[in-house]
């Protein structure tokens, strides 16, 4: 046997033969492991914790100062001093302090998808837990976030009891569908005849000369009844609008424009969608003309118009 002197020597020596480029593409895989787990007594306090995580609760331990230890240590780490052993439950809601996300979970940590490890402040605690936080994504995470904890349905008493801390739910999603039936009065039952043979129905009152459409009974300025029924152009001027970025059915794109227009012989301006041209282009004063579905397909309803497209001509002064 080479003594240990020699065996250095021969292990340097042989080292110092093999090719550069082999070197560093050389590892060597280590372990370090307790066969069986590394086991210690709790004691006192820790042992008080993590029974109460067994069962479900978290608590903190009192210093002679009055604050609550979370987790719970055997002495005050401002004084040094030993803890009263008072117990207080807190939580289990707690506050986000700082955070880290974690975007590629390894083998050993409590998720396997993407995380984050945060300081929690629970409720009540006058320090911060270090735990993971189930957030979805990266975005969720913010200093300030409410969260909770998830506890496994099995809990042995350990700090992996709590599965995961997870966001308080601060909003939902509820689907809302109303389905009703509209009888339609004189007035607009007249209006939508029109609009199924393709043309605009209005009224002119008879005091103060304005015309109306939607046809209508009476004057909304002047009270009085309207008799006198007329037909408008399809073709009108964009008076005022907005750009949608939400999604309609009866949109042409997304993002859309709805505009008030005010057609050609009326006073006042109805609402409709605008197409045929992106929604940035669409401006006050744009001429623009009714794009009707074929009038095979047509019925008494306002989808009769897809919507309203530029005519081309030069913008009207408003």
């Amino acid at each position: 046997m080479p003594s240990d002197a020699t065996a250095a020597g021969t292990t340097a020596a042989g080292a110092a033969a093999v090719p550069e480029g082999e070197a560093r593409s050389l590892v060597a895989g280590h372990v370090l492991e307790f066969p069986g787990g590394y086991t210690r007594t709790t004691g006192p306090v820790i042992g008080r914790f993590l029974t109460e995580l067994r069962d479900g609760r978290i608590v903190g331990v009192r210093t002679a100062g009055g604050r609550t230890l979370v987790p719970p240590l055997e002495y005050d780490p401002d004084t040094g001093e030993a803890v009263t052993g008072e117990f207080a439950e807190v939580g289990p809601a707690g506050t986000v302090e700082s955070w880290s996300w974690v975007s590629e979970p390894r083998p050993a940590h409590p998720l396997e998808r993407p995380f984050a490890w945060a300081l929690i402040r629970l409720d009540g605690a006058d320090t911060a837990l270090v735990h993971a936080v189930d957030a979805g994504d990266a975005r969720a995470m913010r200093q300030g976030l409410r969260v909770r904890p998830r506890w496994k349905a099995a809990r042995t008493g350990h700090i992996t009891d709590i599965e995961s801390f997870v966001p308080e739910v601060t909003r939902i999603v509820s689907p809302v569908r109303t389905e009703y039936r509209v009888r339609p009065g004189k007035a607009l039952a007249r209006f939508l005849d029109g609009v199924a043979r393709g043309v605009f129905i209005g009224c002119r009152c008879g005091s103060c000369g304005k015309v109306y459409v939607p046809y209508r009974l009476s004057c909304p300025e002047c009270g009085v009844a309207i008799t006198e029924e007329v037909e408008v152009p399809d073709t009108g001027t964009i008076t005022t609008f907005a750009i949608n970025n939400l999604p309609d059915p009866r949109a042409p794109e997304v993002p859309f424009v709805s505009a008030y227009i005010l057609l050609d012989g009326s006073d006042i301006p109805m609402i409709a969608l605008v197409g045929g041209v992106p929604a940035h282009e669409v401006r006050q004063g744009m001429r623009v003309r009714a794009v009707w579905v074929p009038e095979e397909e047509r019925t008494a309803s306002m989808s009769n118009i897809k919507w309203f497209a530029p005519t081309g001509e030069p913008d009207a002064e408003l």
